[in-house]
């Protein structure tokens, strides 16, 4: 027997500080529910764009300069589930999600993969229209459409928040890459929660920012519970990704997104899941970037990567050395043979590109290969 349809609508002219009751852009297990839902029952929500209604038609290059992420992402949520509890399964069976008709990709300094190599602000302006992006900044190119919400995920418990917060802050202590708990735009606002939240940008065993392009439409997730109700909630919408999102967004867009939530029950804790999986047991059809002929495209240009520095320092097993090498190959092989500038390269790959893993067992050399869909040329 079907469930009940439920419906969030949101006033994506707004942002979520302009309407707080309608989700969140931190995680915490103490934030209040928006709506309930029985297992079985289908959601339908409505999203704002990753970064918050920070980049429109007029945003300049910049004006991306200026841009904060204490404001990503905002969550439409949480969606309290009835009877689920730690140890359970949360199936996530994914309907369609429907884009509005402008997207954008943005570089902001300080973020994506090349950020070392790539430090100005640039913006990139995308029309949707039957399926397809295209901008007047990068001519040229078509990109399929395969939508897909960025950031899916359940509220952690106390103690899980605990330990993640632990762990990165030693990670930090270390040099490693990390944003912490920051109160400044944090929707709630309360102190009691803002002070200790976990930011959304680092994906997690809750899943959250996970940015796996293949959760489009007749996939299914599993999620683990971590806290009563498993308080689930979505953010971050891609009209289409590369496997990378390179320079650190995809095509972003405002959205609405449907799914059904059934529950497991008990089969976290007996099979001993301890992160996100998915899988889809039916052939999509369509021209998206998940699909068949575009995941493994007919026609294509393809570069590697090794784990060797610019100064012929050969480092082991190094597999971000190897894609990065891949990738900066790829935008010279763009720049070269297709005529574009750097930073167009750059959001080419992080929309189009496919990093894969080719091998990881012929030490000390791992192999990255970088694969563009030469489709998308017009």
């Amino acid at each position: 027997m079907a469930g009940t349809t439920h419906y969030v609508k949101i006033d994506k002219t707004k942002t979520l500080a302009e309407e707080p009751l309608t989700g969140h852009n931190r995680w915490h297990e103490d934030i209040p529910p928006i709506l309930t839902v029985d297992p079985g029952d289908t959601v339908v929500l409505d999203v704002r764009d990753a970064w918050d209604s920070q980049f429109d038609k007029d945003t300049t290059n910049d004006d991306v300069g200026r841009a904060t992420t204490d404001l990503v992402h905002p969550h439409t949520g949480p969606v309290y589930v009835r009877d689920a509890e730690p140890g359970d399964l949360l199936e996530v069976r994914i309907g369609p999600t429907r884009c509005d008709r402008w997207g954008y990709t943005v570089q902001v300094p300080g973020f994506g993969f090349l950020r070392e190599t790539y430090q100005a602000p640039h913006i990139t302006k995308w029309d949707i229209a039957d399926n397809w992006a295209t901008s007047e900044q990068i001519p040229g190119v078509r990109i399929p459409g395969a939508p897909f919400m960025g950031s899916i995920g359940v509220a952690p418990s106390t103690s899980l928040r605990e330990t993640y917060l632990r762990r990165e802050a030693e990670l930090l202590a270390r040099g490693g890459a990390v944003k912490g708990p920051e109160p400044r735009g944090a929707v709630p606002a309360d102190p009691a929660i803002a002070d200790e939240a976990l930011r959304t940008i680092p994906p997690r065993e809750i899943a959250g920012n996970i940015d796996v392009k293949q959760l489009t439409a007749g996939t299914t997730m599993l999620i683990p519970v971590a806290t009563e109700g498993a308080l689930f909630s979505v953010a971050d919408a891609h009209f289409a990704q590369g496997d990378g999102e390179v320079c650190g967004t995809a095509i972003e867009v405002a959205a609405t997104f449907t799914a059904e939530l059934r529950l497991r029950k008990g089969e976290a804790r007996r099979r001993g899941v301890q992160g996100l999986q998915f899988f889809r047991d039916a052939l999509a059809t369509g021209h998206g970037t998940t699909e068949p002929a575009w995941s493994t495209p007919t026609r294509f240009y393809a570069t590697t990567g090794l784990p060797i520095r610019a100064d012929g320092t050969n480092e082991s097993e190094d597999t971000s050395l190897a894609a990065a090498n891949a990738l900066h190959q790829m935008i010279a092989y763009l720049v070269d043979e297709w005529g574009y500038d750097e930073q167009q390269a750059y959001t080419i790959c992080s929309v189009a590109v496919d990093l894969k893993i080719s091998e990881m067992v012929d030490v000390p050399n791992f192999v990255v290969t970088a694969v563009l869909p030469l489709d998308i040329f017009i």
